[in-house]
């Protein structure tokens, strides 16, 4: 098991985690298997999205933003972070990718993310390869 940490710099925010992802697979013996993902905190979550146009982050941030804002009435946690905790339900804790040749098998545009909802913050995930 190997553990990536990351460094968010503001609230929200989608960090690409892949390169990191990829490194821990060369010269660990495997040469196919599956590569989980998985992140502990409960406040950001893991996804697997374009990476070709940052656009597609702005607005997965922005669209998550209009629909869950950080302050709603009804929400009681004293935080004021229900709007991240929901955010971090909605997209997922893990994923799951497939590698070969010490290549995660990602198509063309995909990478992984990492996606803080209640930053800055240092985050930690969780790799493990079978």
């Amino acid at each position: 098991m190997e553990t990536i940490r990351i460094k968010s710099t503001t609230r929200e925010e989608m960090i690409e985690i892949t390169r990191e992802a990829e490194k821990f697979l060369t010269g660990n013996g495997q040469t196919e298997g599956i590569c989980v993902l998985f992140t502990r905190h409960t406040t950001c979550g893991l996804t697997i999205n374009e990476n070709a146009d940052p656009d597609v982050k702005s607005d997965m941030l922005g669209f998550l933003r209009k629909l869950i804002p950080q302050y709603y009435e009804d929400f009681k946690h004293f935080e004021h972070n229900s709007d991240a905790h929901i955010k971090s339900s909605l997209v997922g804790s893990s994923v799951t990718v497939p590698f070969a040749g010490g290549k995660l098998m990602l198509g063309r545009w995909q990478g992984i993310y990492l996606c803080e909802f209640d930053g800055a913050r240092e985050r930690e995930v969780l790799m493990i390869i079978r």
